[in-house]
């Protein structure tokens, strides 16, 4: 049989339907070493195919290959573990395969001395044959959260961790493809970051092997959601060899794993600024088109990061990266649309680039995300349009242009997700500057929707809560309102709370709405004076005046009833 081309689906397909398999698998099942190891080599070809794969398990001979791996024979266990890492690629196989004590055993396999050996001895370039196979098998049994937590419970992490250390490419690959598998589990990650492995990872992306690089780069995006490790990352040199990769955009699976190690990177400042030294973000942008979805939901996220930085914003308006940015408004990736309202609001915060997204049109696709269903995409629509609004020449006419636009905002006010809630409170807040825009939305109902929401413990909500009611303040007799639908005392509370931002914006709000006697009666029912004596010492001015002008109100009124009453 191994005269055939056994790698030609014809072959193989020959050997199942004349009931070869069965024949292969039942000399699994001897004690006769030469016939398990004939099988085996026949039957690691052909497992190849997916359609054998599959009657391979449906016959039982996974349950053997489990076994034979206690074999005291290192070929045999060889042949078996990579027998297994083609068997199991699929979730029934992966199973049965953790059910039989599989895990455990192959694991076993990595538990050898040959490790960071250069010149191996004979026994020990068994060994690391041995280690490679198990390394093998346990990469594809990797893909599902109970043979993770298995090989996690086997002692996989720290024999992987030593491995990661070899030189060998061949072994490498499958342990930094298991280890970038389960990095989806936190414990992982955390074993990663705390058993040394960012720094073999790091030094493995410069390797000449891509398959190596795309698991390095790949274990480094999951895991760079931590602060430590993006730290780590960097300390190792990690940014320029991530900054090289970008320049490999025809292999799409390497330019996503390499675009998501970026994006994560750059959630810390101070990796930002050795992207832009090694002209990241320029790349960045020369990427934004004709990529995969998977690979420009990374690539806007990466630059969402990076223009916290005034100067990356800068580069991407001069790189044209804003109306490529812009077009992306119209596609239906929920992760892309999120990240790309993200990036688009951060580029809007400068004038310059506000004129350009305002002239294509990006303020009512971003508005129109405000209908997605999706609450990730409203909250982020929602606050990317509030710098829009900040900053466009003629904001009050930019909005009443966009038909139906109030009214879907204060709608919005009646979402159960507080990240959306606190984002329209905070687009509601630059809205109600304009007074026409403000009638408006008193006209559809914005007073007791954001009253409704006054008895809410989230203190980022609190804050934009209360900014959005100071606003709104100034039409009609929306004080009057905010105080018959009871707001008023619900925001004295949150004068308690550790937050500073949260006490600057419930005293300007308390201070709009003090004009109202009635509302300086349950302010001080309430115990408000207490609470905003001390605020009037802050050094924060805004705060200070909006305290003292609350409390004067508030005496003033005392006063005038007072003299009312005795003359």
């Amino acid at each position: 049989m191994k005269d055939f081309n056994l790698a030609q689906e014809t072959c193989q397909m020959a050997i199942r339907d004349i009931g070869c398999l069965e024949v292969l698998i039942n000399l699994l099942d001897t004690e006769e070493i030469k016939c398990q190891i004939g099988s085996l080599k026949i039957l690691k070809e052909i497992s190849q195919n997916t359609l054998i794969r599959h009657t391979i398990a449906d016959l039982g001979g996974l349950e053997i290959m489990v076994e034979i791996l206690d074999s005291p024979d290192r070929e045999l266990k060889c042949l078996a573990a990579e027998t297994i890492a083609n068997v199991a690629r699929f979730k029934r196989a992966q199973k049965t395969v953790r059910q039989h004590g599989g895990i455990k055993r192959l694991v076993g396999l990595l538990d050898c001395d040959a490790v960071g050996s250069t010149s191996l001895t004979p026994y020990q370039a068994k060994d690391s044959e041995m280690a490679r196979c198990g390394a093998l098998a346990l990469w594809s049994c990797s893909k599902t959260t109970k043979n993770k937590a298995a090989i996690h419970k086997a002692g996989g992490i720290p024999l992987l961790a030593r491995w990661l250390k070899c030189s060998h490419a061949n072994i490498l690959t499958p342990v930094v493809g298991t280890l970038q598998e389960c990095a989806s589990m936190p414990s992982y990650r955390l074993a990663i970051k705390t058993e040394g492995m960012i720094e073999y990872l790091v030094k493995n992306l410069s390797s000449e092997h891509v398959e190596l690089q795309m698991h390095c780069a790949s274990a480094i995006f999951k895991c760079a959601e931590d602060k430590e490790t993006r730290d780590l990352v960097r300390q190792h040199g990690g940014l320029q060899p991530l900054s090289v990769l970008l320049a490999n955009s025809e292999n799409k699976q390497l330019l996503a794993a390499v675009t998501g190690a970026v994006w994560k990177c750059a959630i810390s400042e101070e990796n930002v600024a050795k992207f832009r030294e090694y002209k990241v973000i320029e790349t960045l942008v020369g990427l934004l088109t004709d990529q995969p979805e998977e690979v420009l939901v990374n690539i806007v996220g990466a630059l969402g990061e990076c223009c916290q930085e005034t100067v990356n914003r800068s580069t991407i308006r001069r790189c044209e990266g804003i109306p490529r940015l812009v077009k992306l408004l119209t596609g239906t990736n929920q992760a892309l649309l999120v990240n790309v309202a993200k990036t688009l609001g951060a580029c809007a915060t400068e004038p310059g680039s506000m004129i350009i997204i305002d002239h294509l049109d990006g303020v009512r696709l971003l508005w129109s995300l405000l209908k997605n269903p999706n609450p990730d995409i409203q909250a982020s629509a929602a606050w990317a349009i509030c710098p829009c609004i900040d900053n466009a020449k003629d904001a009050g006419e930019m909005v009443r242009s966009l038909v139906g636009g109030l009214e879907l905002v204060v709608n919005l006010l009646k979402s159960k997700n507080k990240e959306v809630l606190a984002s329209v409170c905070g687009a509601i807040t630059n809205i109600a500057k304009d007074e026409e825009n403000l009638a408006v939305l008193t006209d559809h109902g914005v007073v007791p929707l954001l009253s409704k929401l006054a008895n809410t413990n989230n203190d980022k909500l609190r804050c934009h809560l209360a900014e959005a009611i100071s606003n709104c303040c100034m039409w009609g007799r929306n004080r009057a309102a905010f105080g018959e639908s009871n707001a008023v005392a619900p925001l004295v509370r949150y004068l308690r709370s550790n937050d500073p931002s949260v006490h600057r914006a419930t005293a300007q709000a308390l201070y709009q709405l003090s004009e109202d006697p009635n509302n300086c009666i349950t302010m001080h029912e309430n115990g408000v004076v207490k609470l905003l004596l001390p605020m009037i010492g802050s050094t924060d001015e805004t705060l200070q005046e909006a305290a003292a002008g609350c409390i004067a109100n508030i005496r003033r009124l005392a006063l005038a009833t007072e003299k009312a009453m005795y003359g």
